[in-house]
Formats: C-alpha cells, sequence, structure tokens
C-alpha cells in the first residue's frame, strides 16, 4: 500500500511516496546509555517491530476489534444470572383494590393491613436468543472485522520492516554523503595552499588562488549541509525504532545481503493478490460490510427469545418451596418509521466504497509491482555506469592536479574535476541505495517484507 521512502536527493528512478505519518514516529524505550552503541540494520527493524507508532496502533486496533467481536458474541449467547434476596413488608390491601376501605371486594376478619411478614426468593434466571437474525450477522461481521484487523495488523508489521529499513538506507546514504563532502572540503583545501603556494613562487596568477579559494567555500558550504542532513537523517531512524531519547548510535554499513527477487510481473502481481495482508483485509471488510447488510435486513425480521427462571419462595429460607416459569416471545416488527431502510442505504453505501476501495487497492498493487520492477532494472544499470563513472572522475582529479603542478594547465581543471568528482559520488550513493531500496520495494510490493527479514537475519554483506 505504501511505497519505499525515497533518498534524500534521489534519482528519478527512486522516487516514491512517502510512508503515513504514524509509521515515522514511535514509542522510546529503555534508559540512555552514556556509550553509543552500533546499531544494524537488523537491529533496526527489530526495534521498530517493537515500539513503532504504526505497529502499536495496529496491535491496539486488532485488540478492540476482538472486544466488540465479543460484545456482539454475547447477545448470541444465554445470559445467566441468579438473585437471593429476603424482604421484610407490610401491604395496604386497599391499594390494590382490596379491603373494606377500598370500594372492591373484602375479606371477612381480615383488616386492610396485612404483615409485616417476610418473603425469601432464590432464583436463577435464564434468557437464551434462539432466532434472530439480526444479532447472527452483526456477530458474523465482527467477525470478519477481527479478520480484517489482523491482516492489518500483520501488514503494518510488513510496512514498519520497509519503513524501519528504509529509514536506516536513507541514514546510510546521508552519511556517505557527509563523508564524501568532508573529503571534497578536505581536497579543496589542499588545492587552495598548492595554489596559494605556487603564486608565492610566482608560477601562477592570483586569479588561480582566487578561483581555489571560491571553490573551498562551495565545498565547505555543502560539507555542512551534508552534515546537517545526516544528523536529521539519524534523528529521523531514532524516532521510528523507539530509541531513548537524546541516545547516540553508530550505523553499520555492513547490510544483509537483500535478495533480488527473479520474477516477472504477472508472476509477482499474482503472489501479491494472494499474500498482500492489506488486500487480504480489504476483502474481509468487505465481507463484514455484507454480513452488516445482512444484519440490518434482520432487523425487519421476527426474532424468537426464550426466558426461564427456577428457584425457591417461602415466608422464611427453610420453608421456600421451588418454583420455575418459562416464557417464550416471537417478536414482528410491524413499523419502525423508516429507520430499516434509511439504515440499509447507509450498509449499501459503505458496501459500495469498500468494494470500490479493494478495486483501487488492487490496481495500485499492480502498479506498484511494475513500478518496483522498473526501478530494480534502472538502479541496476545506473550502479554500474556510476561505479566506473567514480573511478574515472578519480583519474581525471589526479592528472588535472599534476598538469595544474607542471603549469602546462590552470586550475580551472582542476575545478572542473572536483565537480565531477563529487557528482560521481552523489550518482555512485544514490544508485548504490538506491539499488537496495528497490529490491526492498519490490519484496515489500509482493508481501514478503517478513518472509524476507527471517531468511536474512544476522547475515551480512
Amino acid at each position: 500500500m505504501f511505497a519505499v521512502l525515497a533518498l534524500a536527493r534521489p534519482s528519478a528512478a527512486q522516487v516514491s511516496p512517502p510512508a503515513a505519518p504514524v509509521f515515522l514516529g514511535g514509542v522510546p524505550s529503555g534508559a540512555r546509555t552514556a556509550e553509543a552503541p552500533v546499531i544494524t540494520i537488523v537491529d533496526a527493524i527489530t526495534r521498530a517491530l517493537e515500539h513503532n507508532l504504526g505497529v502499536l496502533t495496529a496491535e491496539h486496533a486488532l485488540g478492540g476489534a476482538r472486544g466488540t467481536r465479543w460484545t456482539a458474541l454475547s447477545d448470541l449467547l444465554p445470559d445467566v444470572s441468579a438473585r437471593i434476596a429476603e424482604t421484610r413488608q407490610k401491604i395496604n390491601l386497599a391499594a390494590f383494590g382490596f379491603g373494606s376501605s377500598s370500594g372492591g371486594p373484602s375479606f371477612p376478619a381480615v383488616s386492610d393491613l396485612v404483615g409485616p411478614f417476610n418473603v425469601f426468593d432464590a432464583r436463577i434466571s435464564v434468557t437464551q436468543s434462539v432466532l434472530d437474525l439480526q444479532q447472527l450477522n452483526e456477530m458474523r461481521a465482527e467477525t470478519h472485522a477481527v479478520a480484517a484487523a489482523r491482516y492489518t495488523y500483520q501488514d503494518a508489521r510488513g510496512l514498519v520492516i520497509h519503513v524501519a529499513g528504509t529509514l536506516y538506507l536513507q541514514a546510510l546514504a546521508a552519511q556517505a554523503r557527509a563523508a564524501s563532502a568532508q573529503a571534497q572540503e578536505t581536497t579543496a583545501s589542499a588545492l587552495h595552499q598548492q595554489a596559494v603556494d605556487m603564486k608565492a613562487a610566482g608560477l601562477v596568477a592570483g586569479i588561480d588562488v582566487l578561483r581555489a579559494e571560491v571553490q573551498l567555500a562551495t565545498e565547505s558550504q555543502r560539507a555542512t549541509a551534508a552534515a546537517n542532513d545526516a544528523a536529521k537523517a539519524r534523528l529521523q531512524l531514532a524516532r521510528a525504532i523507539g530509541l531513548p531519547l537524546g541516545q547516540a548510535f553508530t550505523l553499520d554499513p555492513a547490510l544483509p545481503d537483500l535478495p533480488a527477487p527473479e520474477v516477472d510481473l504477472e508472476d509477482a502481481v499474482a503472489r501479491a493478490y494472494a499474500t498482500r495482508n492489506d488486500y487480504r483485509a480489504a476483502l474481509e471488510r468487505i465481507t463484514s460490510a455484507e454480513a452488516a447488510r445482512r444484519a440490518v435486513i434482520g432487523e425487519a425480521l421476527p426474532s424468537l427469545r426464550v426466558d426461564a427462571d427456577y428457584g425457591a419462595i417461602g415466608l422464611r429460607a427453610r420453608d421456600a418451596l421451588g418454583t420455575y416459569s418459562i416464557s417464550g416471545a416471537v417478536s414482528v416488527p410491524i413499523f419502525s418509521g423508516g429507520r430499516t431502510h434509511g439504515r440499509l442505504l447507509e450498509a449499501d453505501a459503505a458496501l459500495r466504497r469498500l468494494n470500490a476501495e479493494a478495486e483501487d487497492l488492487r490496481a495500485s498493487i499492480y502498479y506498484e509491482i511494475q513500478n518496483a520492477l522498473l526501478d530494480l532494472r534502472a538502479t541496476a544499470q545506473e550502479l554500474e555506469t556510476a561505479t566506473k563513472g567514480r573511478d574515472l572522475a578519480a583519474q581525471q582529479i589526479v592528472q588535472a592536479r599534476d598538469r595544474f603542478a607542471a603549469g602546462v594547465a590552470s586550475n580551472i581543471e582542476v575545478v572542473q574535476a572536483q565537480e565531477a568528482v563529487a557528482a560521481s559520488n552523489e550518482q555512485y550513493i544514490s544508485a548504490l541505495y538506491g539499488y537496495d531500496l528497490a529490491k526492498a520495494a519490490l519484496l515489500r510490493g509482493m508481501g514478503d517484507s517478513e518472509e524476507t527479514l527471517r531468511a536474512i537475519m544476522g547475515g551480512s554483506r
């Protein structure tokens, strides 16, 4: 349902929508330590599965759905209650239409007041719904709602694996960019000093020194911005995996070997329709809505209920005698003022909406997998090209520095070579981590995130 998070500076093949904000949050857990632990990508994903807000929210929703189902089920199960009572009372017969002062029938030698006397009553009562199609279908609807919530929880786990892994790769990429920018700043500083020394020796003009100084300022600005981006990427990762507030940590650049699925589009889509938990949840919500619609229809149908009680009653507990009662009642709705019709219209509208959402999700899965396959092929080619380009750029700057030192060229070539190195490093970083992101996006699209995590747990590259 959600695609991979993009890198800080993604190429066109890596652009994709962000995850829902709830999956970028987490509940901090544990005590902050003075030393900075090394957190691997597997550690980050494991912590996210325990502390990410998206997983916790889905888990709580599953618990709420289970509670709602038990509430609906209780209407179909027997309602048993027990009662023990002892009453002392005096009765005015005239208030019930008896006795001489009431104008009603009177009894010889009986006054209007009777008592005081005791009444003891111990009784068990049972109420059972025998046939109620409304309650039966409401319980079925909640059963499917629980199944939908369970699939949603499993989907949330898969998405959190994907988000945590992506944030980790994003932080690694930002860290690599910061290191590259720092190296470029160091090189620019050395070149600036070289230009100053050569000017002092009368070998170059002042414009070469000025040009080297401008380049040094540019690289310093890039290094500052890259370091800031790296720090913010680490903060986002720490929040999503629920690290203690203010906890310092170190990233491990050794990543597990993430396999590249070798599937075609049709096979990948078919697997996704069979295993994607968000799609299965959507289908369960449709089934739940269909049962809820039948429950509305059942509201207008007769229902049968049985009530029974058994107990002992008497003036005192030792004089109590056993009594019981059994009654059956058939309720037939005759006129509800259009309430059932209105609820049926609401149920039909909800069912049409859920069907439309499921069809949209089905199409979304198809396009998500197709995009992932395109990104996978593109980033594989980009990585191969970027690796060659980085090596060529490194050779270019060495030769440019040698020509400048020999006095056969100005430092314009050196500045251009520096820009080429910076560009090639950026392309290499984007391609390197973008390739892993593309593989993760395809696994996520096919619904294999958690299975893949179990398979690669502990492996490294």
